[in-house]
């Protein structure tokens, strides 16, 4: 995903979407140790995309201003 299309994304659905590869990348790494892999780049494609989820939620957790004061 470009970071275009997630950036418009909400809170719960990026964080949804951070799941969701999360268990795409465990699958990948799965059926490339038992040899069942046949495009490994795909790895690659998935980590870059977890970061960039990742990213943005960091970009929209620093905009919105937190409840509670710690003290």
């Amino acid at each position: 995903m470009d970071p275009k299309a997630l950036r418009e994304l909400t809170m719960d659905e990026l964080r949804d979407k951070h799941r969701q590869f999360k268990e795409e990348l465990f699958n990948l790494r799965f059926q490339n140790a038992i040899g069942q892999l046949s495009n490994t780049s795909r790895i690659k494609e998935v980590r870059r995309t977890i970061a960039r989820v990742l990213s943005v939620l960091q970009e929209k957790e620093s905009v919105t201003p937190r409840t509670g004061v710690r003290g």
